[in-house]
């Protein structure tokens, strides 16, 4: 009875304090509290509702018999669009607040909402080394999935709640990436609605302009329905070595060296300082010395980004193994680094062990909840932007996020680029080396102005034939973003599908200058 007397005591003491502060002034300048108190128990109930979602379609083997229908439905509505006269552009029914992106989507108040229900693994052909999902599939459900049958992906995002219909549509990338290319390069096949409520199938060999030209294309040429992606066999560890490095061109010239070598499965690289870096490196094994097995995934583990950040402190190197999954996910817990301007105290030991397992809140439910103040304190105030460059470029590229940005943790990532049709290609005709360069928290450059330095930075990158990823803020005219990007075959097929008064261009469906 004590017990529930203090709880009482501390709430209405925590409400009088909000009501003396002010609701804005908490959510502003202490959002953790409301983090903590709903958002982090909303999250649980979210993620218990879905794994027993995808524990009953897996136990019914539902999701192959209802897909047909569930796809004849997307059909009849785009038809049903087509009867009103075609008024108003189409787009997916998902409530933008659910995206992973931070950017907040107003064309879904004024589009045609096509709702789309489709979140399902349809078939693993253990033959063709293929699984078939559907688009809201996310990257957590697909490796919990398919790791126990003894399969993976090549290319697995880090964070749990990415889907494949983002990762396609848009884009990305991992540690593995160096090897396989991005995301969408280890897709076969995809399956799309088109403007005229058609179902086509696209692949390297069937309909080769459709497949090439879907990724990047942000849904403005169809709805997709399905993908297939490649699966390599799963193994159970990781085996990671830390590499501190400091100077930038030895930072530079390390990383390039790591990346060119196959024999590496994962290379990836943490700057906290313009001179400060941890390249990691890993191998995928069935074995492991068990006392160097670190699982990185549990809930009161240090959140990965700070573990690196010792072997830098310590000025040591050092060789763990990480169980797989836990591997893929590494930077899940924290959101990358995200998380520490949200909860402060939440890589604190007590924390981790009292409530560690709530973590992390939803990112969609951090959108839903922001409030326009903290949506313009965000976009005045941080930055969250993945900058593709070409690999001969990176010192020149490091040096200019940090004049323009100044922002640590760094993240690197190699990959390569083949020389696909498509909006993102190498300048040259074969395929080449490139890094994403991950800038995320709050810039610590004195002249930091969002769109002024943006626009700076965009304009480095056009200038190095580089790419800015497309669920970020992009603040590009229409002529500079088709610069950046290839749009050849895009506004080819948008021709040739009547797709111009079905779906707005990619430019206006994500850009400032367009939006606003």
């Amino acid at each position: 009875m004590s017990a529930l007397w203090s709880v009482g005591a501390g709430l209405l003491l925590l409400l009088l304090w909000v009501r003396h502060r002010g609701l804005e002034a908490v959510l502003v300048h202490h959002r953790w509290v409301f983090v903590c108190l709903f958002l982090l128990p909303l999250s649980i109930l979210f993620d218990i509702y879905y794994q027993l979602r995808a524990w009953a379609v897996w136990r019914l083997h539902s999701a192959p018999r209802q897909h047909a229908q569930r796809v004849r439905h997307i059909q009849e509505q785009v038809r049903e669009w087509k009867k009103e006269g075609s008024k108003r552009y189409m787009c997916t029914g998902r409530p933008g607040w659910l995206t992973v992106s931070l950017r907040v989507g107003k064309y879904k108040k004024t589009h045609k909402n096509i709702m789309i229900n489709l979140m399902d693994v349809l078939e693993v052909d253990s033959e063709r080394q293929v699984v078939r999902v559907e688009p809201l599939v996310s990257m957590g459900q697909l490796t919990a999935y398919l790791n126990p049958m003894g399969w993976t992906i090549p290319v697995v995002p880090e964070l749990d709640d990415l889907t494949v219909g983002g990762l396609i549509m848009g884009t990305g990338i991992e540690s593995s990436s160096h090897i396989y290319g991005l995301f969408q390069h280890t897709c076969v096949a995809y399956e799309l609605v088109l403007a005229d409520g058609s179902l086509v199938r696209c692949s390297p060999t069937e309909n080769s302009d459709l497949f090439y030209a879907v990724p990047w294309s942000c849904g403005t040429l169809g709805f997709l329905v399905a993908a297939e992606i490649k699966m390599i066999p799963a193994k159970k560890y990781v085996k990671i070595h830390y590499k501190p490095v400091r100077g930038l061109q030895k930072i530079c010239e390390k990383f390039t060296e790591e990346s060119k070598k196959k024999e590496n499965s994962f290379v990836e690289g943490l700057m906290y300082s313009l001179d400060e870096a941890v390249i990691m490196t890993g191998v995928l094994t069935d074995e492991a010395e068990q006392s160097k097995i670190n699982r990185i995934g549990n809930y009161y583990k240090p959140w990965f980004f700070k573990h690196v950040e010792k072997y830098l402190k310590d000025d040591r190197t050092g060789v763990e193994y990480i169980p797989s999954r836990h591997y893929y996910h590494r930077h899940t817990r924290s959101i990358f680094w995200e998380l520490q301007d949200i909860i402060p105290f939440g890589n604190n030991p007590v924390f981790r062990y009292l409530f560690g397992w709530m973590v992390p809140p939803k990112i969609s439910l951090l959108k839903l909840t922001q409030g326009e103040a903290i949506r313009k304190l965000y976009e005045q105030h941080h930055v969250v932007q993945d900058m593709l460059v070409p690999m001969k470029s990176l010192e020149k590229s490091i040096q200019t996020f940090h004049v323009d940005l100044n922002v640590y943790p760094i993240w690197l990532c190699p990959f390569i680029l083949p020389n696909n049709p498509g909006m993102v290609h190498p300048k040259g005709n074969e395929a080449e080396l490139y890094v994403d360069i991950g800038a995320y928290g709050e810039p610590k450059s004195k002249q930091f102005e969002a769109r002024a330095s943006m626009r700076q930075m965009e304009k480095f990158v056009r200038s190095v034939h580089g790419f800015q990823m497309l669920y970020a803020d992009c603040y590009m005219t229409r002529e500079e973003f088709w610069d950046m990007f290839d749009g050849s075959l895009y506004h080819k097929l948008r021709e040739q599908m009547n797709c111009k008064d079905a779906f707005p261009e990619v430019y206006d469906k994500i850009c400032k200058a367009a939006r606003h």
